[in-house]
């Protein structure tokens, strides 16, 4: 590891002009229409239903469809449209992707147990029988029973117990598998389900969702980062130990003005180093874009993080972004209160130069050693007078309890402020019920996540 650090240019006041983004409200706005439409889809290609096969079966038809539908939405939640990335935010597009994955696997549970129930019922046969008939008779089942375990699978390794066991890089590549999943179940859908067969519009309209929604994770998620790579040539120039765990990596590549990076952002960022080439992580700046010049500070937390500090000078990178909501666009107040819960003061830093206004950063760690950039901090805080608060758990007198009324002690007119939040997830936990007691609002709180 080298222990060159380049120089530390003088802080700057004024952010890059923001990149195009769409409002945060459409997304949602669209996604309830197709539904609509969904249902709407169904009920055009519905008689009267009656009988409880007859209630049974077309539960399971409308649960089947919207199952479908949610697929998509899922794959195009994680396309990592940039507007959508930047006008919505990727921790709450993550969200919603997490919310809507729970509905979809619920769904489509449900679609496979109205559809066996109702034909076993219409059959006058047990449910057991009706399943081996389904599975083994009815065309493309074979594929549509592979993708409805893969799906289920998925969804069992997203829940949060499961996921608290698993590494980023395993939780991410068995996600892959929804792909696989997606695909088995897309034809058995065209061919099974009542609404496609014998009506080409419909088909038609399917065939455009799920086309359409392929093309961008081609575009967004495997060409841009490739075609990217060679056009700005980046390379890692130099990799710094900031704190105990916490490296800096610096890389430096042409053209950078044209990722119209803004503070508070985050990369994908892929070394072509052995052992991490086949890894994209997402690590925040932690400077705002300078030039030729990029850097991430990165807290040594599994085996990628780990290795980023044996990284050599002239290593290949890909860099996929920028991503994030968590920038200083559309404020709605004039001050802005910072609060950094270990390496989470990456982002931080970055807004604590560029943000406008009375800026006052709280940063807490463990041990005065686990204080990374303190210095460039201290440089930023002296050259734009604004405040900085250190806090340590060790030794306890310097450390700082999350409540309410202890926030208030250090920044009186908190509840006045855009609060910029970014720390473990127990620290965030305590902060935004800390911020609560002190009056801040909830739409005045942007929040970073670790968390996958």
């Amino acid at each position: 590891m080298t222990t060159t650090r380049p120089d530390i240019p003088r802080p700057i006041t004024r952010p890059p002009r923001p990149a195009r983004r769409v409002p945060s409200s459409w997304p949602q706005v669209l996604i309830y229409a197709g539904a609509v439409l969904v249902l709407a889809l169904w009920w055009r290609s519905t008689g009267s239903v009656a009988g409880l096969d007859g209630w049974l079966t077309e539960a399971g038809r409308v649960t089947g469809l919207l199952a479908g539908y949610g697929c998509a939405v899922l794959l195009a939640l994680m396309a990592r449209v940039p507007a959508l990335e930047r006008g919505v935010g990727t921790d709450r597009l993550a969200r919603w992707h997490a919310m809507g994955g729970r509905y979809t696997v619920w769904l489509a549970l449900a679609h496979v147990l109205l559809i066996i129930w109702g034909y076993a019922v219409t059959s006058r046969t047990d449910v057991v029988h009706q399943t081996v008939s389904v599975v083994l008779d009815y065309p493309e089942m074979l594929k549509g029973t592979a993708g409805f375990a893969l799906l289920l699978g998925v969804g069992i390794t997203s829940a949060r117990a499961a996921r608290r066991r698993l590494r980023y890089e395993t939780w991410h590549y068995l996600h892959f598998a929804t792909y696989l999943a997606i695909f088995l179940a897309f034809s058995h859908q065209l061919a099974n389900g009542a609404q496609f067969v014998g009506n080409a519009w419909a088909r038609a309209a399917w065939y455009t969702l799920y086309i359409g929604v392929a093309l961008l994770l081609v575009w967004f998620r495997f060409l841009t980062p490739v075609i990217g790579g060679f056009r700005h040539g980046l390379r890692v120039a130099a990799v710094h130990a900031e704190a105990p765990g916490v490296v800096s990596v610096y890389m430096t590549g042409r053209d950078l003005g044209r990722l119209r990076a803004e503070p508070g952002q985050f990369f994908r960022w892929r070394f072509l180093a052995p052992g991490l080439w086949w890894a994209a992580n997402p690590y925040s700046l932690s400077e705002p874009p300078r030039g030729h010049r990029l850097r991430i500070t990165v807290k040594e937390t599994g085996d990628h993080s780990r290795a980023l500090a044996g990284l050599r000078p002239g290593t290949r990178v890909w860099a996929e972004g920028p991503y994030g909501g968590f920038t200083g666009t559309r404020p709605h107040h004039d001050r802005a209160l910072l609060l950094a819960g270990g390496v989470g003061v990456t982002p931080l830093r970055t807004l604590f130069e560029t943000l406008p206004g009375d800026v006052t950063l709280v940063y807490l760690a463990r041990r005065p050693e686990d204080l990374a950039l303190r210095r460039e901090l201290d440089a930023v805080a002296a050259a734009r007078g604004a405040r900085v608060h250190y806090f340590v758990d060790e030794p306890s007198e310097y450390s700082l309890p999350l409540t309410g009324r202890a926030l208030r002690s250090i920044v009186p007119d908190v509840r006045h402020r855009d609060v910029y939040l970014c720390g473990p997830p127990g620290m965030t936990a305590a902060a935004l019920r800390a911020l609560r007691q002190a009056g801040v609002r909830r739409r005045h709180i942007r929040t970073e996540s670790f968390e996958f």
